[in-house]
């Protein structure tokens, strides 16, 4: 079985590094602070998958590192509220709004998406989460919480990597989850909670491809790097992740593991 590796506190702990900043320009060409599977062209569109105006008030559930909601509060003048269960995660994001005057129009907090959201019915215009969700217990509960929040005719968009598209060993399968907890789902699994939940599907798009060129521009990234991240990480840890972006490039490049993006309205 494999080792547990770590990727989300190595990341967010050395957020201001050069050395991660740059792995993240090659791997993505747009440097968000991303631990994902998004290319840049998607994290572009989701403003406009989502709807967003100046007046709108945003949910980013697994905020991360908050670069991202940053980006949007900046580019379009949107509220965005982040939540994240990594403590580091939060800490850099609240330490990034402030560094960038942005404090009123941002702001994060430590939750766990799995238990009741600390916010009031109907909060949120729109919501969206990255790659996040299959990292989180009780799938269907926490799409009833998102639907709590939202606003009638809000809007939510979220993606899973984790949608099962073939034969998956046990090793590939622990190799897979070795950077933290993670639900593999099969096709149509998503699309019918989002509607047992009672939002409207709007569109179920594949982008399993771009998963499978991120996973490798992040690993060999990462191997052009190995002296100075092994530094940082420790040998093990760096192997173990780049066991981990080689696995993923594997199942995705052979479709084993698909990637959607879901845009979905609430009523």
């Amino acid at each position: 079985m494999a080792a547990r590796v770590d990727l989300y506190n190595a990341s967010y702990g050395n957020y201001d590094l050069a050395l991660y900043r740059d792995v993240r320009i090659e791997t993505y060409g747009e440097d968000f602070g991303q631990t994902s599977w998004v290319t840049t062209q998607e994290s572009h569109e989701i403003p406009r998958l989502l709807g967003l105006t100046p007046a709108s008030a945003v949910l980013e559930i697994g905020c991360g590192s908050g670069r991202y909601a940053l980006y949007l509060a900046e580019k379009i003048g949107c509220r965005v509220v982040g939540v994240d269960v990594n403590k580091e995660g939060v800490r850099n994001a609240n330490e990034l709004a402030r560094t960038n005057n942005l404090t009123a129009k941002a702001s994060f907090e430590a939750a766990d998406a799995s238990q009741t959201l600390p916010f009031a019915d109907q909060a949120f215009d729109a919501v969206y989460a990255n790659d996040v969700l299959c990292h989180i217990p009780g799938r269907l509960s926490l799409l009833r919480e998102l639907y709590r929040v939202l606003k009638p005719g809000g809007r939510m968009v979220f993606s899973d990597a984790l949608v099962v598209g073939g034969l998956i060993s046990n090793e590939e399968v622990a190799k897979r989850s070795s950077v933290g907890y993670y639900v593999f789902v099969p096709q149509g699994e998503n699309e019918k909670l989002i509607e047992q939940t009672g939002f409207c599907l709007l569109e179920s798009r594949g982008t399993t491809d771009n998963a499978a060129r991120i996973a490798k521009r992040w690993h060999d990234g990462r191997a052009r790097r190995r002296s100075d991240l092994v530094a940082v990480e420790g040998e093990t840890n760096f192997l173990g992740l780049q066991a981990f972006l080689a696995c993923v490039h594997t199942l995705t490049s052979e479709r084993r593991l698909l990637r959607f993006l879901y845009i979905a309205r609430k009523p």
